[in-house]
């Protein structure tokens, strides 16, 4: 879907009407579905397509009038939210995996971690 998808949004006109932008939302779902398989699957090569994607289609969105933004288009936003989201989570579990793993390979605790609830610094007595 990539390279077919992409020269398709690249010379595409602003989003005015409804329809088009809910075409484009419709598009970014099935990006958001492709990124879950692929990131289900730990195919790199799929989740760096969906991301190519998905950057061009917010490009795309970028361009869409306030007047095209009806009803069923929140719904399609939110639904796209939802999805995101929660591929941002596995994402980031995926991530705290392979740290994890490497840590246990050097022996070594990481020197930096976002989520360490309690970060301390201590003097050698």
């Amino acid at each position: 879907m990539s390279a077919h998808m992409n020269a398709a949004i690249d010379t595409v006109q602003p989003i005015r009407r409804p329809t088009q932008l809910r075409d484009t939302l419709r598009q970014m779902l099935a990006v958001l579905e492709d990124e879950r398989q692929a990131l289900a699957g730990l195919d790199v090569d799929a989740i760096m397509g969906c991301a190519v994607d998905k950057n061009a289609l917010c490009g795309r969105l970028d361009t869409t009038a306030p007047e095209a933004i009806d009803e069923e288009c929140r719904g399609l936003l939110e639904a796209a939210r939802r999805v995101n989201e929660a591929n941002r989570r596995v994402r980031n579990l995926i991530a705290a995996n392979v740290s994890a793993r490497l840590d246990a390979l050097t022996g070594q605790p990481a020197l930096y971690r976002a989520n360490a609830p309690h970060a301390r610094i201590s003097r050698a007595r």
